[in-house]
This record gives C-alpha cells, sequence and structure tokens, in this order.
C-alpha cells in the first residue's frame, strides 16, 4: 500500500493534489462519524481525466487512492453509499510495516491460504493478482499444464480427516468477483467452468446475462443466475437459470431455495420472467 500507486498517471495526479489529499484526510480526522463521498467538499487543483465514468469524479477518485494507499477504509455503509474514516479507526493495530519483498511474500502465503491452490505465475491483474510465487510447496494437476502450488496446511487438515468424514457442502449463488471464481482461467482449467462478466457486452452477444451469479452446488460450479434486482417495483426477476449440467431435483430444489433467500434478504419479490434481449 506504501509503495501504491506504480502508475504514473495515477502517482502525478496525486502529487498534484497532495492539498486536496490532506484536506480529506483531515476532515475524517476532525469528524466523529464516517462521512459519505458527498459530505466531502472537492478541493483538487487538477481534476481527473477519464473517458469512463470517473472522469471528473475528484472526490471518488481519491478515496479509492487513499483506499488503496491505506490511509482511509469504508468503516460502514448506508444504503448503497460506502462511509469512510481514517483507516487506524478500522483495521487492527499492527506491527511496523515489513519491507517490500517480505511484504509481498507474506501475502502471496496469504493469497494462496484463501486460495488452496494457485498459480506460481499467472497474467497480472488490475487489482488482485491470482499468482502466488514460491508460496505453499509445488503441485501438478493433472491434465493442466503449468506449475501450480497448494498450501500446505489445507493440505495437512485433508490427510488428518477420517476417511469416513463426507463432504458436507450446500448451494450457493457467487459473485462474479468471488475468489472461487475470480480468476476465469483457474475456473475453467480446475473447475471446467466457463465464466464471463458480460456487462461491457452488446446486449445480443450475452451468452448468460448482464450480471450472471455463478452457481455453486456442493463442491461443483454448475450453471450461472441471469437475475435482477429492481427496487422500485420491489421484484428480484429471474430472467434465466443456466444449467452447465442438467440439473437434478436436488440442485434444482437448492437454487431455488437459495433464490428465495436472496430475494428475502433484499427483501424483494421473486418474479420469473423472459429472457432479456
Amino acid at each position: 500500500m506504501a509503495a501504491w500507486p506504480t502508475w504514473s498517471r495515477s502517482r502525478e495526479w496525486l502529487e498534484q493534489n497532495d492539498a486536496f489529499r490532506r484536506d480529506i484526510l483531515n476532515l475524517l480526522a476532525e469528524s466523529p462519524e464516517p462521512l459519505r463521498s458527498r459530505d466531502l467538499p472537492d478541493t483538487s487543483i487538477v481534476s481527473w481525466q477519464s473517458t469512463g465514468w470517473t472522469h471528473n469524479r475528484n472526490v471518488g477518485q481519491m478515496l479509492e487512492f487513499l483506499a488503496m494507499r491505506g490511509e482511509i477504509a469504508i468503516a460502514a455503509r448506508r444504503g448503497r453509499e460506502r462511509l469512510w474514516t481514517l483507516a487506524e479507526r478500522v483495521y487492527p493495530r499492527h506491527p511496523p510495516a515489513l519491507p517490500a519483498d517480505e511484504a509481498h511474500t507474506v501475502r502471496n502465503e496469504r493469497r494462496l491460504t484463501a486460495l488452496g491452490i494457485a498459480r506460481e505465475k499467472s497474467t497480472a491483474m488490475p487489482l488482485e493478482p491470482v499468482d502466488v510465487g514460491q508460496a505453499g510447496e509445488a503441485a501438478v494437476v493433472e491434465g493442466v499444464p503449468g506449475v501450480w502450488r497448494v498450501d500446505p496446511a489445507t493440505l495437512e487438515r485433508e490427510l488428518e480427516l477420517p476417511r469416513s468424514t463426507p463432504f458436507a457442502g450446500r448451494t450457493a449463488l457467487l459473485s462474479p468477483f468471488d475468489r472461487l471464481v475470480y480468476d476465469r482461467v483457474r475456473a475453467q482449467q480446475l473447475f471446467d467452468f466457463e465464466y464471463t462478466l458480460e456487462m461491457y457486452k452488446p446486449a445480443a452477444k450475452r451468452r448468460w446475462g448482464y450480471f450472471a451469479l455463478p452457481i455453486l452446488h456442493g463442491d461443483r460450479l454448475v450453471g450461472k443466475l441471469d437475475a435482477k434486482a429492481d427496487r422500485k417495483a420491489g421484484v428480484l426477476t429471474v430472467h434465466a437459470i443456466h444449467e452447465d449440467e442438467p440439473f437434478d431435483r436436488g440442485i434444482r430444489h437448492g437454487v431455488d431455495e437459495e433464490i428465495r433467500e436472496l430475494a428475502r434478504w433484499l427483501e424483494l419479490e421473486v418474479v420469473r420472467g423472459e429472457p432479456e434481449p
């Protein structure tokens, strides 16, 4: 975090707006309660330039940058709005910062613990990396090229379990950013699960929907849910359930129950609709 950002354009913008940065930090420090982005004035000297939706959204961009640098953090949410405060009020106290090389090693070890198995080297990702370097132990996945790394603690736990202990899974609707499926190549190579986030595709070219949710059943990724929440209408519209393999009665029951649970959490009513054009 201390070395972020590594991109020259972002670093230059931060340097040009250092007074703006300090204004935000001072306001968050003085406020007894976390603040929304709309509570913070734009005192930038140079506006953020973008061809996308972040163009001239200087307060939002600065908040994102300060969060990436570990200077501020999200303390809570009010509806869809994030509430910001100083990072020291949210994160637990830590020992002094590690040297960069050691910090990367620790991060790789923690990432591998979360994933269980990951690539030693992989394509760079824009935010969260998906490879783990030399963390853990080397492994070969049958039928998949390349070097993988496995978490030794996970292997030890599996070996210690009695053979008679069955795996107890359930059905779950996953976020497209869930770490089980975040690395699309890994998901396809390990679990034969093909997935692409299609919100940026023209509607006619989408296979699974604008923001389809991967479906996990037990230890298998079995399909995608194309649904849309309409809070004004008070409904969760299920446009389609894409089955990567034919669902049996158990899978169908589990998926239907998860849809009902999602609707209850959103305080919406489930309706079945036609696939979106």
